[in-house]
């Protein structure tokens, strides 16, 4: 059985269980208990409600969601489960929260007229950001059922061509754009490529200006001109507003007491610094 194409309802359901378990994983609520409670939240009219059930079973069997979700293959896509399968692995420094944001993000794009280029540069800049692994990363996303042969067939052949080939130029190549210049270079009005066009003349602009340049610049370019969905970023374990000052306190304090202890030790220590000072006119003979 392949992945299917869903309704827009499903994907807006998604994107709204796949937010709430990505908050309350941040407040350390297992994930046994977020699933026993988050199906009564979802619309009773999609199939959600029924894969949040077989994910229940699932987690409480192997421990792991992305095994139930490969059982639903029909549902889930094949990005969405190897998403969440590099977060479970035990060397991963991949983050769940993360990993769950980004399916949040994806399935809000798709339940908002996507479209294929949109959603792969999408899935491709997760795998890159995060670094994922171009190989199964690429398998998995060629199979999501928005694309059809010929995208799978690019997807396919530019993952044996990354690191020959940068992205930008794979992106130009396959453009309205390499087709408009060359017609001009050559002079030929009836020039065909001979790779599948995938990508719009605009796409193809921003792809050649950012050849030789670092692909998050061409990534940020899109999203800038054309909408694309941004892909999130994976946050510090801590918050260095609020830890870094409270950490730098600490280590002031820990010099003063290593201070303290050198001094007693060398025998030199003045405990007059720590004497209570008396008030301006206190202490004065005849007061």
């Amino acid at each position: 059985m392949t992945s299917q194409a869903l309704d827009r309802e499903e994907y807006i359901e998604q994107a709204y269980f796949f937010r709430v378990v990505r908050e309350r994983l941040g407040e350390n609520v297992p994930a046994q208990e977020i699933l026993a409670t988050i199906h009564e939240e979802i619309l009773s009219t999609t199939k959600l409600p029924l894969a949040i059930e077989f994910l229940k079973g699932e987690i409480l069997h192997t421990g792991r969601l992305s095994t139930g979700m490969a059982h639903l293959v029909h549902y889930f896509s094949p990005f969405q489960t190897f998403v969440i399968s590099r977060a479970e692995e035990d060397r991963s420094r991949f983050d769940q929260r993360t990993a769950f944001e980004v399916l949040q993000y994806e399935a809000q794009y798709r339940a908002n007229l996507p479209t294929p280029a949109g959603l792969f540069v999408y899935q491709f800049e997760s795998i890159s950001r995060n670094k994922l692994g171009y190989d199964r990363g690429m398998e998995a996303i060629a199979l999501d059922p928005m694309y059809d042969e010929a995208w799978r067939d690019w997807i396919l052949r530019a993952r044996l061509q990354l690191g020959a080939l940068e992205f930008a130029d794979l992106m130009y190549l396959s453009s309205e754009e390499f087709v408009n210049d060359t017609r001009r270079a050559m002079g030929d009005a009836g020039f065909q490529s001979p790779h599948a066009v995938l990508f719009g003349a605009k796409e193809g602009r921003i792809a050649k200006a950012n050849r030789g340049k670092e692909p998050l610049y061409m990534f940020a370019a899109l999203q800038r001109q054309l909408g694309y969905p941004v892909v999130p970023r994976a946050r510090p374990a801590y918050d260095a507003e609020r830890e870094l000052p409270a950490l730098q306190a600490k280590l002031a304090q820990l010099e003063k007491r290593l201070h303290l202890v050198e001094s007693e030790l060398k025998g030199n220590l003045d405990l007059s610094q720590f004497y209570a000072r008396p008030a301006a006119g206190e202490g004065a003979p005849g007061t």
